[in-house]
């Protein structure tokens, strides 16, 4: 017999489809229908683990029971929330001895957000059982709030998603591009925010992957040196290129633990750097004579398009030396290091140049998370922003991998790491099709 799709997993598929339909509207929107979904699916959750413990099983499951009874579909369920009406899916039971009524759904409750109280709960204080309950109790009054057992279960589900995927096996991510970069949030009792450090690529199929976070007390080199050092470890690959901002310890970091691959500077970190030494009036000419720089190169990717954004590069400094010595000398400040994306296929020039990308996912969770000022402990801070980094990544964009795009990757690949191994060789038959 076919099994019937209970409403969590229908909301799961909405969540998914709203993650792969990212790519169309703003940021924010996206991002709202999928936190006003990911609400809704812990509110469901909750009340389908309810309807667990009172049968003493899961559905379909075969044993025997607690108690008599059995599951007799749903019956829908207004919720109004901070984030509009929600319509849940109450579950019936039918030939039991003892009435099943949900805590969750009591009288009074329709007109609460207390699920969501549990949700940001369960993010901002670590996740703890005990504090979950307590703010449900708040919510609800002590006698009607969610059993202890409903609220570790779905707190621990996060907390082991998250741990599994921070330990992840790597070697299997034929990585060409690597963006890293990070963010400040108050984690610690007592310190200054500190940044959480990030990492994600894009794969030799063209495909963006979510790779690595953690902690690290400062943006320094030892930290920066570990944090890559533990992706290698994972089986993490060298990658072609890597685009990070000017940050001198990552810097440092990137030329010693991944002294073969190319670095790319961000672009628009130093557009920013170079427009601060500028006064205000000139700031929009300036700005634009920088883009003129990489834009619009119809020279062949390599040598010859390096090039070219050299002599741009040159007539900017000659036209605004005298002026703005300040700005060209940090134009030209590891200017080599700003043009390294030109030796990549051209189609991909407009994604790899600038690590600006993660910055927007990291100003959303920012703005989510600026009325809480600190968080409780290191481990609520990374919950959230792994939560909204990973479930961000389904709707990230890669590149388009063309037959001439992947030849020249590969041709790179073997003037900076030399012959390829066994196993690289393989990938490349299976990617590159027999001329």
């Amino acid at each position: 017999m076919t099994k019937r799709v209970s409403p969590k997993q229908r909301i799961r598929s909405q969540i998914d489809e709203a993650i792969a339909g990212s790519t169309t509207g703003s940021l924010i929107e996206n991002f709202e229908r999928v936190a006003r979904l990911a609400v809704k699916l812990v509110m469901q959750t909750a009340l389908e683990e309810e309807l667990t413990q009172f049968l003493g099983r899961d559905r379909y499951e075969r044993k025997e029971a607690d108690r008599a009874g059995s599951r007799n579909g749903y019956c829908p369920n207004t919720v109004k929330t901070t984030a509009g009406e929600v319509t849940l899916y109450r579950p019936k039971v039918r030939g039991t001895t003892e009435k099943f009524a949900s805590r969750l759904l009591g009288a009074g409750v329709t007109r609460t957000n207390a699920l969501e109280s549990l949700v940001i709960a369960g993010f901002v204080r670590g996740l703890s059982t005990r504090d979950v309950e307590a703010s449900l109790a708040e919510a609800l009054g002590p006698e009607s709030t969610v059993s202890r057992s409903t609220v570790s279960n779905i707190c621990q589900a996060i907390k082991t998603e998250f741990d599994v995927w921070k330990t992840k096996d790597l070697s299997g991510v034929e990585l060409e591009y690597l963006f890293i970069d990070g963010s400040h949030f108050k984690m610690h009792p007592g310190a200054k925010a500190e940044p959480v450090l990030v990492a994600w690529g894009i794969t030799a199929t063209g495909k963006p992957v979510f790779l690595g976070m953690e902690p690290g007390s400062s943006e320094s080199h030892d930290a920066w040196a570990g944090f890559l050092r533990g992706l290698k470890g994972r089986g993490l690959g060298d990658p072609l290129l890597v685009i990070s901002d000017g940050a001198p310890g990552l810097i440092s970091a990137v030329e010693i633990v991944l002294a073969g691959s190319l670095r790319q500077r961000c672009v628009i970190h130093r557009a920013r750097n170079i427009l601060a030494k500028v006064p205000e009036h000139s700031q929009k000419q300036i700005k634009a004579e920088y883009w003129e720089i990489f834009d619009e190169i119809e020279a062949e990717p390599g040598e010859a398009a390096v090039a070219e954004a050299s002599r741009r590069a040159k007539a900017f400094s000659a036209k605004w030396g005298k002026l703005y010595p300040s700005a060209v000398a940090c134009l030209n400040d590891d200017f080599q290091a700003l043009t390294n994306h030109l030796r990549l296929p051209s189609e991909h020039w407009s994604r790899i140049r600038h690590s600006n990308f993660i910055e927007r996912t990291f100003g959303e969770t920012r703005r989510r998370v600026k009325v809480i000022g600190r968080f409780p402990g290191e481990q609520s801070c990374l919950s959230l922003v792994w939560a909204v980094l990973d479930r961000a990544s389904k709707g990230w964009r890669g590149v388009n991998q063309s037959i001439p795009a992947v030849r020249l990757l590969v041709e790179i690949r073997r003037e900076l790491f030399g012959p390829p191994t066994d196993r690289e060789e393989v990938i490349e038959e299976t990617v590159i099709p027999a001329a």
